[in-house]
């Protein structure tokens, strides 16, 4: 008789990604490790096994949104955009990176290590990859004619901290279309924020 081998990795993953659901569905305060064991269906000591704290297996669940955010980055990075389209592309990409309930997920956790200090202590370190990752797939989707200049660097970061506000926005206020006016805005002038005197 043969028995079933439980791959430790699989196991892992569906922690996590039920993980993420859970704090999609319930927000910070209502994902709790026995919802995250029902909603990824294992037992009590397989989720222990990988992740013994709360933080460990929120730490995971940040990391997972930030490695789904980078390869879809850098998937739509291998599209060949050039000229007047590379700065639509490049804002449309970034957007869609920074948008939508997989990215709200890390926002719930960023929010409550605010009060909650060891869930702090174990996210801030990765914030700082993650903060560096995306200025390098930043440098990807603008491409040379862009982050070559002085300005690039002022004008990505504010340009991040604002899809982060509409991030937030959007869970209490949807208004797609004052969106669009304001992202059309910030296009307007991103070319002059990094030092080009035409787009």
């Amino acid at each position: 008789m043969s028995t079933r081998r439980i791959d430790p990795g699989a196991v892992r993953r569906r922690v996590v990604e039920a993980t993420v659901d859970c704090l999609v569905e319930h927000g910070y305060a209502g994902t709790t490790t026995q919802k995250v064991q029902v909603q990824a269906g294992v037992s009590r000591g397989a989720l222990l096994h990988h992740f013994p704290s709360k933080p460990a297996m929120f730490l995971a669940a940040v990391q997972h949104v930030g490695e789904q955010q980078d390869l879809a980055v850098r998937a739509a990075a291998e599209r060949t955009v050039s000229g007047a389209d590379r700065l639509e592309f490049a804002f449309e990409v970034l957007h869609d990176a920074m948008s939508g309930p997989l990215y709200l997920a890390g926002y719930e956790l960023w929010m409550a290590a605010r009060t909650d200090g060891d869930l702090r202590s174990v996210l801030q370190p990765y914030e700082r990859k993650v903060g560096q990752n995306l200025r390098e797939l930043g440098v990807l989707i603008f491409g040379p004619e862009f982050y070559t200049q002085p300005g690039f660097p002022t004008a990505f970061e504010s340009l991040v901290q604002m899809f982060r506000g509409l991030a937030l926005t959007g869970v209490l206020r949807e208004n797609p279309d004052r969106e669009n006016e304001l992202i059309a805005a910030w296009r307007s002038v991103f070319p002059a924020m990094c030092g080009l005197t035409q787009a």
